[in-house]
């Protein structure tokens, strides 16, 4: 059977607040197969920020174990979990998180340029990525030149610089009207049957999470459906 891309074992996470302890997780188990586009939904303070964030290597459970394309990331210091997410992970966040002063070939180019084993020219790359995303004729436009759906696929453009099997996003479309998200949308599943690629998207917006091949409700840290829909 083939080896999950992404596979957390009774992951828990303790938050201290002054005096208190805030059980953000409470032993998440899951799955999740190549090319599989996942979505996560549930209520605010669910954990679904915190699972995404450990699944990316950026932040560590209190307890428990998660492995990216078989490497357990659990116990690792912060300079292999860099390399880890240069390597493995790409991150989207709903505000984009672009350098202003930037152009977007040269935002794309970065995490090329930061990478230690290079497999691609950084701005050959990013002008394809970019190319392929509808870009072709913003690659020397700055962020505040772009419209909000523009900069988002100037962003998931950075976040497949490295050809990571993994894409994690966080309300990719929360920030962007409807026919902005619907772009953002189609580029993602264009990219998942163009490379491959395994897609965990968060998302407060149920009718867009009922569009992934799975969903999984997360409530109060715990996964408490898993399912091709949820209603």
């Amino acid at each position: 059977m083939q080896q999950p891309v992404i596979r957390a074992r009774d992951v828990t996470r303790q938050l201290k607040l002054g005096e208190h302890v805030v059980h953000a997780l409470r032993g998440v188990n899951l799955e999740i197969h190549r090319k599989e586009m996942v979505g996560i939904i549930g209520p605010s303070g669910s954990g679904k920020s915190t699972l995404l964030g450990i699944i990316g290597g950026l932040d560590s459970p209190s307890a428990g174990s998660v492995e990216i394309d078989g490497v357990d990331i659990s116990r690792m210091n912060e300079n292999q979990l860099t390399d880890i997410r240069n390597q493995k992970i790409g991150f989207v966040f709903q505000f984009f998180n672009l350098i202003p002063t930037l152009t977007a070939v040269e935002n794309v180019a970065l995490p090329i340029e930061f990478a230690q084993m290079r497999r691609h020219q950084p701005f050959s790359r990013a002008r394809d990525l970019l190319d392929m995303l509808g870009l072709g004729d913003r690659f020397n436009h700055k962020p505040n030149e772009l419209s909000g759906g523009q900069q988002q696929r100037v962003a998931i453009a950075r976040a497949l610089a490295n050809d990571p099997p993994v894409l994690l996003a966080d309300e990719p479309t929360g920030n962007l009207d409807t026919e902005s998200g619907e772009t953002v949308m189609a580029a993602l599943n264009s990219i998942r049957a163009e490379n491959g690629t395994t897609i965990v998207l968060v998302t407060h917006d149920r009718s867009l999470a009922n569009r992934m091949d799975r969903v999984l409700l997360l409530e109060d840290g715990i996964i408490s459906a898993d399912g091709a829909e949820q209603g």
